[in-house]
């Protein structure tokens, strides 16, 4: 049995659940909040960071791609046309240079920034780091994510999925990391309509149903989170 220890607003954690999802893997979540630094999770992980994936009581594997490497050889190898790397190594390579761009680059400059001041604030203690978001921070970010949104409108337009010719991980993981900024309402989907055309393919797979129908407990997705034609 896969357990997996995750946030629902960590893009990588995301990343993970919507591939075992993808492969019909069934998995137990634990749901972390990092910030709190539990022992039994630091015994897991010293870094503390998400996600953390174990198989049958194994070692933990850390970290969205290192998982996703490891789901890769051990359950997509055999999935034939399901699979979400390509057989051909220079589709694989852009297939992990996209993912990293999405769980790093993304991250590092948006995505963690809108969550830790928008949802993680209100949930930490102030000795934790808690209090009222950092309007800098939030401006900041949202000026990053113009950018990166142009980066996946070219992409989108340019390809038939984003790393070539079929779904990998690259869209996966872009999902992922997408699915939360537009629960937060940052996606100004209609600026780049190849991109929204892309994502509404990747929000209707039924992968994509539990994050759809999962809530942050005060604060409300906007209103066309869970729609599939928006």
């Amino acid at each position: 049995m896969l357990k997996l220890h995750h946030h629902p607003m960590s893009a990588a954690s995301r990343f993970v659940r919507l591939v075992l999802d993808e492969y019909g893997e069934r998995m137990e979540l634990v749901e972390e909040r990092p910030w709190e630094r539990r022992r039994e999770f630091l015994m897991l992980n010293p870094a503390a960071t998400l996600p953390v994936m174990q198989e049958d009581d194994g070692p933990a594997m850390v970290g969205g791609m290192v998982i996703a490497e490891y789901l890769d050889e051990t359950r997509g190898a055999f999935q034939r046309e399901r699979r979400l790397m390509s057989e051909k190594p220079i589709e694989r390579a852009e297939a992990r240079r996209l993912t990293e761009w999405f769980l790093g680059k993304l991250d590092a400059e948006v995505t963690r920034y809108l969550v830790r001041e928008r949802i993680f604030k209100l949930e930490m203690k102030a000795q934790e780091g808690g209090g009222p978001p950092d309007a800098s921070a939030i401006r900041a970010a949202r000026a990053n994510l113009k950018h990166h949104m142009r980066y996946l409108g070219w992409l989108a337009e340019s390809r038939d999925w984003l790393a070539g010719p079929r779904l990998s991980y690259a869209d996966v993981s872009a999902a992922a990391a997408f699915s939360i900024l537009d629960y937060l309402g940052e996606v100004a989907w209609d600026e780049e309509p190849a991109a929204k055309d892309w994502y509404m393919r990747l929000k209707s797979r039924p992968s994509f149903r539990p994050l759809l129908a999962e809530r942050i407990r005060g604060v409300p997705p906007v209103h066309h989170y869970a729609e599939l034609d928006f």
